[in-house]
């Protein structure tokens, strides 16, 4: 029997989990990180390249992460560089973090019928697919199970002002999630999809007028209220208890209800 209030410090003592998409102490994933660790879990940490590393270091030892290592998906072999470590260092992974997204200043700012080709697959590749490289990855070595996480937002399902060619790679992020937790469910693997509010983190910093959207979430929220990084954090940890064990293959708002709000 599983207990429904397990001991909040032990209760992922023993799990091991990969964080990627830590870019600064704003960060979703810092966020996200510091639950994971609060309740006991042990995390691997990555960063994107030298000049992120001075940011996210000093992170990555207050989590006291064992392994550190650099991480761009764009950058061949990089991300199975990582995963190779963790099956080297634990040999085996109870949860993962993808949060990461991009798009090229041309691409997000312009109409998505504009978008060229180039800019298009990019952020398709980083936004989308990586997450699916991950899930490859991460699937032989969540032996006893596992989940994995990914970022989404609601301009996913709704036009948002100036979310553009974002709004398309995050509806087919949700769609990957879906068809991921139908393949992985029999191993016992659950995958989610979490959908903050707007947030002030450095990846929104590129969308233009997000000042205004986040004045309209706060003014127009149930809640009204901006959600906070340990606000996700939290609730995205409690999808990686085993009394989640049976929640897969969904998108779970953490804005304060504002996605209910025409």
């Amino acid at each position: 029997m599983i207990p429904v209030f397990p001991d909040t410090k032990v209760a992922l003592k023993g799990k091991k989990g990969l964080i990627v998409g830590i870019a600064n102490d704003q960060s979703i994933a810092w966020g996200c990180a510091r639950a994971f660790r609060a309740l006991g879990a042990e995390l691997a940490v990555t960063y994107l390249n030298d000049r992120a590393k001075k940011h996210v270091e000093p992170l990555a030892q207050a989590l006291e992460a064992p392994i550190f290592m650099p991480l761009d998906v764009m950058v061949e072999g990089q991300t199975e560089t990582v995963f190779e470590r963790i099956a080297k260092e634990w040999g085996q992974l109870d949860f993962l973090l993808h949060s990461i997204a991009f798009s090229p200043k041309e691409a997000l700012h312009g109409r998505v019928v504009d978008v060229g080709r180039d800019g298009f697959l990019k952020t398709m590749d980083v936004s989308c697919w990586s997450f699916l490289r991950m899930a490859h990855l991460a699937e032989p070595l969540m032996k006893n199970g596992g989940t994995m996480f990914t970022m989404t937002y609601y301009g996913s399902q709704m036009v948002v002002e100036n979310y553009n060619i974002m709004g398309v790679a995050k509806a087919a992020l949700e769609a990957a999630v879906r068809y991921a937790a139908a393949e992985l469910g029999p191993k016992g693997i659950r995958v989610h999809a979490i959908s903050p509010g707007p947030l002030a983190t450095r990846a929104a910093s590129g969308i233009p007028e997000f000042d205004e959207l986040m004045d309209k979430a706060q003014s127009k929220a149930p809640a009204r209220s901006l959600v906070s990084v340990d606000d996700v954090g939290n609730a995205t940890a409690f999808l990686a208890l085993d009394g989640a064990r049976l929640i897969t293959g969904g998108v779970l708002y953490i804005d304060g209800g504002y996605h209910i709000i025409d």
